[in-house]
């Protein structure tokens, strides 16, 4: 069963940074694409990121276009959130998710395998 295991939450300043990563031992990993979601309080889970297996292919929503930037490191099966500008709106629980048939895309119903979620919380 794949396993994704997010690590690199918690609080950070308005203004400030913070990195996310999700690992897995899925021996597909190279293959798939990896996706980051945020589910704020009181609303529905909504799609932040995602980067396909080919490099150089990714996605921001607008709302954090040009503040997060996704990469990953296929060597060590981890994918990476970092996070500039922070904004208190950013605030939600961060979830990873992965597609092993390496297609993105920006609704939750498209990818097959979700980590537990972690905590990022903005102050202003």
């Amino acid at each position: 069963q794949v396993q994704l295991v997010e690590s690199g939450g918690g609080l950070a300043q308005a203004g400030g940074s913070l990195t996310l990563s999700c690992t897995t031992s899925a021996r597909t990993f190279i293959h798939s694409a990896l996706g980051w979601f945020r589910q704020r309080p009181g609303r529905e889970r909504e799609f932040v990121s995602a980067i396909s297996w080919i490099p150089g292919t990714t996605l921001y929503a607008d709302s954090v276009e040009g503040r997060f930037t996704i990469s990953r490191d296929n060597a060590k099966n981890t994918v990476y959130l970092q996070m500039n500008s922070l904004q208190p709106e950013d605030t939600a629980t961060y979830f990873c998710a992965m597609d092993d048939r390496g297609r993105i895309g920006r609704l939750v119903i498209e990818w097959d395998f979700w980590g537990r979620g972690i905590p990022v919380t903005v102050s202003s």
